[in-house]
């Protein structure tokens, strides 16, 4: 496993030590150390549990047990060396609380940035220090939610990657890694084209951009249907449509279907799109012709992930094992 923070290695000798040099710092110092200190072992844990995540699911299983083991065992060690110190500072174990002394709770609570402060010796909180205390309680929460979505997104994104490496690895094709910045699926259109031609692309993302759009205001029979308005619109069809259009062209608007289709046609080319987590799809199968890469008539070759950076669906590159 990874080498533990420096701080976890000290013994009760030395911890002694470094509590008479931090004897210059405040309560509220040594708690906001504290709580520095406890995020640092959260994101260590997070960094160790996806590092965890790859291989084998066996091997995976076994990773994941010797990282919940390390983890409680820094936890516990940390645990032991805050208590140490704050009851140096006067805070002790005992359920009586003496003068100036106070109870395990209370240490719970000071770690987790509660005041402890007795009721009668508290001083009146300014509005500003309230504000200030929910704030940094708001930011706390939405660190915590962070990264249980970014641990579950991980865990989603692993299954997703290794049901698509299973389809793609017989056929002898790998992922090549698209930009994530609204033009991945155009990225990686220009990406097959250039992979095909042997060189540059004869159409950048942007182009191909402006020939979707042009495509679909030439056919717009075929895509009005897809546009519903509801009843509290003030737009007319036509006119979101041709919103939709413009938003194609010029910004970094998503790209989906409807764009999969048009380019389909304005290539002239069969599309296939490779995903591990829904079914394969396949557009434009009457421009489907020989699968040589190179040849003007091979395939375009996209993978869609759902799961890719928790910020939306993305398309890579499928490009053959060099």
């Amino acid at each position: 496993m990874s080498d533990e923070p420096q701080v976890m290695d000290k013994s009760s000798e030395e911890i002694s030590e470094i509590v008479s040099q931090k004897k210059q710092e405040t309560l509220e110092e040594v708690l906001s150390r504290h709580r520095n200190e406890t995020h640092d072992l959260q994101k260590k844990e997070v960094a160790m549990k996806k590092e965890a995540a790859k291989g084998s699911k066996a091997e995976q299983k076994a990773k994941k047990k010797q990282v919940d083991e390390e983890i409680s065992r820094l936890s516990a060690k940390l645990k032991e060396r805050q208590s140490e110190e704050l009851a140096s500072l006067g805070y002790n174990s005992s359920n009586g609380s003496q003068k100036g002394k106070g109870n395990l709770d209370d240490l719970v609570k000071a770690i987790a940035g509660v005041s402890v402060t007795n009721e009668a010796e508290q001083p009146k909180i300014s509005k500003g220090a309230k504000k200030h205390k929910k704030r940094a309680e708001q930011e706390a929460a939405r660190e915590q939610r962070i990264q249980e979505e970014q641990s579950q997104i991980v865990s989603d994104r692993m299954i997703e990657d290794e049901k698509l490496g299973k389809k793609l690895e017989p056929l002898g094709f790998t992922i090549n890694e698209i930009k994530p910045d609204g033009h991945c699926l155009y990225r990686a259109v220009e990406n097959q084209l250039a992979l095909q031609s042997g060189g540059s692309s004869p159409y950048t993302y942007q182009e191909l951009r402006q020939m979707v759009a042009a495509y679909m205001r030439e056919h717009i029979a075929d895509f009005l249907p897809f546009f519903l308005v509801d009843g509290e619109s003030e737009e007319s069809l036509t006119e979101r449509f041709e919103n939709y259009c413009k938003e194609i062209e010029s910004t970094a608007a998503w790209g989906g279907q409807l764009e999969l289709g048009a380019l389909t046609h304005c290539l002239r080319k069969h599309i296939a799109i490779f995903s591990g987590s829904f079914p394969d799809v396949e557009m434009g199968k009457e421009y489907k012709s020989g699968s040589a890469t190179g040849s003007s008539n091979a395939s375009i070759r996209l993978s869609y992930h759902r799961h890719a950076f928790g910020l939306g669906e993305h398309y890579n590159s499928v490009v053959p094992v060099e």
